[in-house]
């Protein structure tokens, strides 16, 4: 991609090399994450839109989802690591946070030694971000936490946490507020390690809140305000998911190619037939349009734009995209396509994932209708 100049192209590639030869073996061995994440450190993948100062690469949103499509490409595991990192627990530090807060809570995870992760689901309301029972409770000069975060992306592997919880529950979601928290902490355990369908290699779990003790300081921009917080960073998260979803879609599409150009039937590669061509067709338009979508939240972002309609379209098209190619990638590849020997199997379970987190399908439906009926009743 001629747009990887914004990011420095040999970066990019030699991460994502490294994510791609090691997609595999990081269904058996976790720990090579731990390599790939200190190198996407080196790297400056990790704290891409950070500024210099406290230690990131001070590039803008339009070069990070070129990078995380890049990176996901190889292995959708690691990318969700980077995106994680990037749009949810840096990036509310960065637009909320103290000048305190940003030297302590930013800097030490921008080089691949610490990463961080985001607790706004819960148990009982995964979609309904404003009904967090988690609460907290200032006592003395300490906050209290108690309750209990889900599908925590990262929990395993996090030094830090960004999370929410309710200070007011007569506010309702106004009386949410959200905290800085080191990992370990007193009073916060994990849970189990989620074996799930796909991005299997990244770490996800609950983490429970029992009497956690933190700094008053440790509270994120203003009592009250924690709902904002998580709105904006989702928009941002957003983002990041569309291009992870981009880069398992785009390493799909190049499965289903390789395999029909070698494929032969009746005398032909199979991409000869009419039938595998209107496949790729499809693949291929879905594809771009949802990069299209992505890199337009991307550069509305940089502007300085409200870009809530943007993000919520560009995650709603390119995960359907993902989940639609790696689907098609199945059907050209045939019995090939249901066995690990071929990459075209995890590429179908990753891509799954991106249908759910950041905010279901269904939710990114209700923002762009809610968004859309805002500006036309203005």
């Amino acid at each position: 991609m001629e747009i990887s100049s914004h990011l420095g192209p040999f970066s990019v590639s030699q991460a994502a090399a490294d994510s791609r030869a090691f997609a595999l073996l990081l269904l058996y061995c976790v720990s090579l994450l731990n390599l790939l994440i200190k190198k996407m450190g080196a790297l400056g993948l990790l704290a891409m839109a950070v500024p210099e100062k406290y230690k990131g690469a001070g590039l803008d949103c339009l070069a990070y989802t070129v990078a995380v499509e890049e990176i996901s490409r190889g292995c959708a595991s690691t990318g969700v690591v980077m995106s994680v990192n990037n749009s949810l627990y840096l990036g509310p530090i960065l637009k909320f946070g103290s000048e305190e807060q940003k030297e302590k809570w930013i800097a030490p995870f921008t080089s691949g030694d610490k990463i961080g992760c985001f607790a706004l689901s819960e148990p009982g309301n995964g979609s309904d971000a404003g009904a967090a029972s988690t609460v907290a409770q200032l006592v003395g000069d300490e906050w209290v936490l108690n309750g209990t975060k889900a599908w925590i992306t990262n929990a395993w592997d996090a030094s830090a946490t960004v999370v929410f919880a309710t200070t007011d529950k007569s506010l309702k979601h106004k009386g949410i507020s959200a905290f800085l928290v080191p990992m370990p902490s007193p009073g916060l355990s994990l849970g189990k390690k989620e074996d799930k369908l796909g991005i299997r290699a990244s770490s996800t779990a609950n983490l429970i809140f029992e009497d956690c003790r933190i700094p008053k300081d440790n509270l994120l921009g203003k009592q009250g305000m924690g709902f904002k917080i998580a709105m904006q960073t989702l928009d941002s998260g957003r983002i990041g998911i569309a291009s992870q979803a981009l880069g398992i879609a785009q390493a799909a599409l190049d499965c289903a190619v390789d395999y029909a150009e070698k494929r032969m039937a009746f005398g032909h590669p199979i991409t000869k037939l009419q039938a595998i061509q209107f496949k790729l067709a499809d693949m291929a338009v879905a594809l771009e349009a949802a990069r299209l979508l992505t890199w337009r939240a991307a550069t509305q972002s940089d502007s300085g734009e409200p870009y809530t309609k943007e993000a919520a379209m560009a995650k709603l098209s390119a995960s359907e995209a993902a989940t639609f190619i790696s689907h098609q990638a199945i059907q050209i590849l045939g019995g090939m396509g249901y066995v690990t020997e071929m990459p075209a199997e995890r590429h179908y379970r990753d891509a799954r994932i991106t249908e759910i987190y950041e905010g279901t399908s269904e939710i990114q439906r209700l923002v762009i209708a809610g968004q859309l009926l805002k500006a036309y009743r203005g």
